[in-house]
């Protein structure tokens, strides 16, 4: 049972190549490719009104050298979302249910935001390890601390995106096989649980569009902190 539940999780393979980098690619395919033409159509239409409105939100609180980060940060929002989203279809696999490619994707974009800051204004940077005020004694525990929160944020990020997710995954796999052994002792008890399981689908599609745009916000936080 528990092998069966979490072989979900793991890349399937054709002629023994894994094929991770098919499904991680894939979103970036169901976006239609800039026109030419004066008039778009509703999708580019409608495409280009959401990256227009998420580049501005994103960008609000930002100083002017962060807005470098716009397109970087819109394409990061792009990648997760499509993934996240597909993911959710029948048969098919999510990258991002997997640590390692959200740990890929957290810690060099944030140990990124952090070199720009010691880069950029390095005594402001370490000021970060010790407030302004701290008595003697507890300098020394402070900066360590401050050291560990530092480092433990692309952990944060990465293990906070794998396991809601993860989570997520696992409730509908649960209750869809609940579903179908229910069906044979109780039509309406299977009923039931198939409403919960629609209504818990709309939840992950809500919790796949949140989780994207919390990684992404977070990001622009940390850059904040360092421009």
């Amino acid at each position: 049972m528990m092998t069966d539940l979490f072989t979900q999780f793991a890349s399937t393979t054709s002629f023994g190549i894994p094929l991770i980098l098919l499904a991680m690619f894939t979103p970036w395919l169901l976006f239609p490719a800039p026109s030419t033409k004066w008039v778009n159509n509703r999708l580019t239409t409608s495409q280009n009104w959401f990256l227009t409105l998420f580049t501005k939100q994103l960008l609000l609180p930002l100083n002017t050298p962060a807005h470098k980060w716009a397109f970087l940060l819109t394409s990061l929002m792009v990648f997760l979302l499509g993934m996240n989203l597909l993911g959710l279809l029948p048969y098919t696999f999510t990258p991002t249910t997997q640590l390692s490619i959200n740990l890929g994707l957290a810690v060099p974009l944030w140990l990124a935001t952090v070199l720009t800051g010691f880069r950029n204004q390095f005594n402001h940077s370490l000021a970060h390890f010790l407030p302004e005020g701290t008595p003697t004694p507890l300098i020394p525990i402070l900066i360590l601390i401050e050291t560990i929160s530092l480092f433990i944020r692309p952990l944060a990020l990465g293990v906070r995106l794998t396991a809601n997710l993860t989570a997520g995954h696992l409730l509908i796999h649960l209750i869809s096989s609940a579903v179908t052994a229910m069906y044979s002792l109780s039509i309406l008890a299977s009923l039931l649980t198939l409403s919960v399981l629609v209504l818990l689908t709309i939840l992950e599609i809500a919790v796949a569009m949140i989780q994207a745009y919390v990684f992404v916000l977070l990001l622009s936080l940390y850059l904040q902190e360092n421009t």
